[in-house]
C-alpha cells in the first residue's frame, strides 16, 4: 500500500470557497484560496499519473511509501527500488503512544 500527496488542486470545493468569499471563510483562508487559483493549482492529471503509475506493474516491490505528487521524482522510482528498500526514504512513520513517553494505560 501507499499513499499519494497530491498537492493542492483546483477543484470545484476551491471555486465554492471562493464564491463564498472572505466574510464566511475568512479573510486569510479566502486570499490563500485566490492566491491558489491565481498561480494555478496542481493539474489534476499530475496526481491521476501517480496514481495509474502506483497500479502499473512498473511500481511492483515499491510498497509503503507517502509519495507527493508535485515534488517527489516518482517517475524514476523504479530506477531506485534497491536504494528503497530497507531505507525509510518516502514513509510516513505511526507514532505510537509509547514514542512519547505515554503508559499504555
Amino acid at each position: 500500500m501507499n499513499a499519494v500527496a497530491p498537492g493542492s488542486l483546483n477543484t470545484q470545493l476551491l471555486d465554492q470557497v471562493l464564491a463564498a468569499g472572505p466574510e464566511r471563510v475568512g479573510d486569510d483562508f479566502y486570499a490563500r484560496s485566490l492566491r491558489q487559483k491565481d498561480e494555478g493549482g496542481t493539474e489534476l492529471g499530475t496526481p491521476a499519473e501517480l496514481i495509474a503509475f502506483l497500479a502499473s506493474p512498473a511500481s511492483d516491490g515499491i510498497t509503503g511509501r507517502l509519495i507527493a505528487a508535485v515534488w517527489d521524482d516518482w517517475r524514476r522510482l523504479p530506477l531506485k527500488r534497491e536504494q528503497l528498500d530497507g531505507s525509510d526514504v518516502y514513509t510516513l512513520r505511526r507514532i505510537l503512544p509509547e514514542d512519547r513517553g505515554w503508559s499504555a494505560d
